[in-house]
């Protein structure tokens, strides 16, 4: 499954989100490593759900950018 990441500049790092997992988050300082830890986390929290015997999120958030002028 691929699941939309959301990757803000917070001040000297970075942070993640994934809007189809409710609490998955991660930081890190450059964007490469906010994303390995990202991918761990939805690891952990995939686990997590399938030991309490949930099915994972379905991904549904979609993705478009508007352009104003």
């Amino acid at each position: 499954m691929k699941y939309l990441v959301i990757i803000e500049k917070i001040n000297n790092n970075y942070s993640a989100y994934l809007p189809d997992v409710s609490g998955c988050i991660a930081t890190g300082k450059t964007i490469e490593e906010t994303k390995k830890n990202i991918t761990e986390a939805l690891l952990i929290h995939l686990a997590g759900l399938k030991n309490d015997g949930l099915p994972p999120p379905e991904p549904s958030t979609k993705v478009d950018y508007v352009a104003v002028s």
